[in-house]
């Protein structure tokens, strides 16, 4: 374990340690330790703009130390790799994610007698936000599979033994995971997914395939969707536990996308794959309930991990248009131009200001099914009109691969289809103003 992830792990602990309270006590606590600690680690303790998170409500000084942390290790363990990733078509899952597990960024929120931090839903929230510090939007989604979408249920409702298994080596890296939910005929639509897990006495057989699985060709295990039983479509599925390397499972091929380049994408097919029956996670017939609650944290953490590639396009483009000369001035100086930046500037800060009030209302223990679908809703949406609005000022040179905006406004376009089309997630909005209409109406 290097001396950063080191630094990482103590930085944890001492946040655990002491209840995650905010305050000038615990900031002079920590003055010495995380001082000498740091200098030990190579890090810089030097205020910069993360400083300007404490006066958020939602965040404290503690958040902003962890982010200064992950940053450290991005700028050097993960950017400087990343245009050879994307060109390449794939990046090291393994190795990357061990590096993070190692230093704790994989199980920020999740139980320590697993490996995990231990801390709360916030901390994940602001590693979500740094995670955008990478240079693209592809390892950020996979990081998230395995953060937020296959493991929050398996922590929260697996038995100790699933947990042991399958949790503790996702959290420290040494496990990829994968989630089979969407299928051929059910992506948003996940109620009539149709693989199925018949009892074999204390196995069970799953049959069917999944599509459009993130981290499908290196996963060691998915967390797998299926129906178990007869009954209605919302209580008749089981999550399951599934080890990527039993018998029966086939890779069809590694889907070619437009963006997202360098994050694998598989489609799987099971035939008789058999695994036992305590590999259900919790209660069987749950499955579909467990899987809404992962998509609200799925949800949160798109809008999170969007924050800072969308500040970080507009920036670039203020930067590209200051020095750019046409017609004798800065392209900068053309009001069109200047306007439309403030113009989007204004609503990253308002998606920001809408998702700090869900995470803010989800940690009061509030359903906020509602405005985090607000939230990816308005996430997909601006993510679009930002990097197509700033692409346009670049001209030419924005339409190759020589700069980052090229490869944000193609690995964005994913944003309002994944994780639930924006007309799916109109529909909750609307279920939730009790304006949709049911039945033949």
């Amino acid at each position: 374990m290097s001396k950063l992830s080191m630094f990482c792990r103590f930085l944890g602990s001492q946040l655990r340690k002491n209840g995650l309270k905010c305050g000038q006590k615990l900031r002079n606590q920590w003055s010495s330790s995380l001082a000498s600690s740091a200098e030990v680690a190579g890090l810089s303790t030097a205020p910069d703009c993360l400083d300007s998170l404490t006066q958020e409500e939602v965040f404290t000084q503690e958040h902003v130390d962890l982010r200064q942390a992950l940053r450290k290790i991005i700028e050097k363990e993960i950017n400087p790799y990343v245009d050879a990733w994307e060109a390449e078509g794939d990046f090291p899952a393994h190795q990357v994610f061990k590096t993070l597990g190692d230093a704790g960024f994989l199980g920020v929120n999740k139980p320590t007698e697993f490996g995990g931090l231990g801390l709360d839903f916030t901390y994940s929230m602001a590693v979500a936000e740094e995670l955008g510090s990478i240079n693209c939007g592809a390892i950020p989604m996979a990081i998230g599979v395995q953060t937020d979408m296959s493991t929050p249920a398996l922590a929260r409702f697996g038995s100790d033994e699933l947990k042991r298994q399958f949790l503790a080596p996702s959290i420290s890296g040494d496990m990829v995971a994968c989630l089979g939910v969407s299928e051929n005929s059910a992506g948003s639509d996940v109620a009539n997914i149709v693989t199925k897990a018949t009892r074999k006495g204390d196995d069970l057989v799953i049959n069917g395939g999944k599509m459009w699985t993130t981290n499908g060709m290196q996963a060691d295990w998915m967390c797998l969707l299926a129906n178990t039983r007869q009954g209605p479509s919302h209580k008749n599925k089981s999550l399951i536990c599934l080890p990527m390397d039993t018998k029966g499972i086939e890779y069809s091929k590694r889907i070619d996308k437009l963006g997202m380049r360098c994050s694998d994408t598989a489609q799987i097919f099971f035939d008789d794959v058999r695994v036992p029956a305590k590999y259900i996670i919790g209660e069987e017939g749950k499955g579909f309930t467990y899987q809404m609650l992962q998509f609200q944290e799925e949800r949160l953490y798109a809008t999170a991990a969007a924050l800072v590639p969308l500040e970080k396009v507009i920036q670039d483009t203020i930067e590209y248009t200051r020095t750019r000369m046409a017609f004798g001035r800065p392209l900068l100086h053309n009001q069109v131009i200047h306007f439309r930046l403030a113009e989007l500037e204004t609503e990253v800060e308002l998606l920001r200001s809408m998702f700090y009030r869900a995470l803010t209302l989800y940690m009061k223990g509030n359903d906020v099914t509602k405005m985090a679908s607000m939230c990816k809703l308005k996430v997909g949406r601006l993510a679009r009109e930002v990097t197509d609005s700033c692409l346009q000022y670049w001209g030419g040179m924005g339409y190759t691969n020589d700069v980052l905006i090229s490869r944000f406004f193609r690995d964005f376009r994913l944003l309002s289809i994944g994780g639930g089309a924006d007309e799916v997630m109109l529909s909750i909005i609307c279920k939730h103003m009790n304006i949709l209409p049911t039945g033949g109406s």
